[in-house]
């Protein structure tokens, strides 16, 4: 194992890279996607309403590597996508319904005086969602987030059945080549877990900011009351 991790490291840095970079466009559009799916789900418009519904209910209901062979060859005839965007794009859709139920959640838990005290100064109802709304819903969704963002890395993985030379795909080339599957296969395992490491300790320090926002707000508003 370890004259492979040595001999093939080029390889597999490459495609971490790659690998990378997939899964950050496929989470940055998967957050619009869900995004907009959550304000659909709390519209009180029932098209609106049922098209998130059954938008989440089909995706949650289908493999994704279904919903990538279908974004690469079924759509070929009527656009030509390379297996970058048709995994990035499948990738989105994915996790954007699981994003979407994130931050239906977190907007809805989110106090519904707060938004009418806005209205009652004034505000429309967008300004309302923007300022006051959002940044408490962002601030809840979290710990939700970073653990779907963990699962959208990993389920890049299945972008290389559509022939990207990600790190499964790059895994797959080396073990048919060297004929030590279960070395090769180690080998990309750890190269996941170091990313997995590396990408739930960002997420942890970025709760962690957040939180000490939180409290740093609350005690100056503490410190404010008491002085009066």
């Amino acid at each position: 194992m370890v004259d492979i991790l040595v001999s093939s490291y080029p390889l597999f840095l490459k495609a971490a890279w790659l690998t990378l970079q997939l899964t950050a466009v496929a989470l940055v559009l998967g957050c619009i996607v869900g995004l907009i799916i959550a304000f659909f789900r709390i519209s009180s418009s029932k098209p609106l309403n049922y098209f998130a519904h059954t938008y989440i209910t089909v995706i949650r209901g289908t493999p994704l590597i279904v919903q990538i062979a279908i974004l690469y060859f079924g759509i070929a005839n009527l656009i030509t996508l390379s297996n970058f965007w048709a995994g990035a794009l499948a990738l989105a859709v994915h996790n954007g319904a699981y994003i979407a139920e994130i931050f239906r959640g977190a907007i809805q838990s989110i106090d519904r005086g707060q938004m009418e005290a806005s209205r009652s100064l004034g505000m429309s109802y967008p300004l309302a969602m923007r300022r006051i709304v959002l940044p408490q819903a962002f601030r809840r969704a979290i710990p939700a987030l970073g653990n779907q963002f963990i699962i959208g890395l990993k389920d890049s993985s299945l972008v290389a059945y559509v022939g990207m030379q990600d790190l499964w795909g790059t895994a797959l080339s080396e073990a048919a080549s060297n004929y030590r599957q279960l070395d090769t296969y180690m080998v990309v395992g750890l190269y996941y877990l170091i990313l997995i490491m590396i990408f739930t300790y960002f997420v942890n320090r970025l709760e962690g900011k957040l939180s000490n926002g939180k409290k740093t707000k609350k005690q100056t508003a503490n410190d404010s009351s008491v002085s009066a």
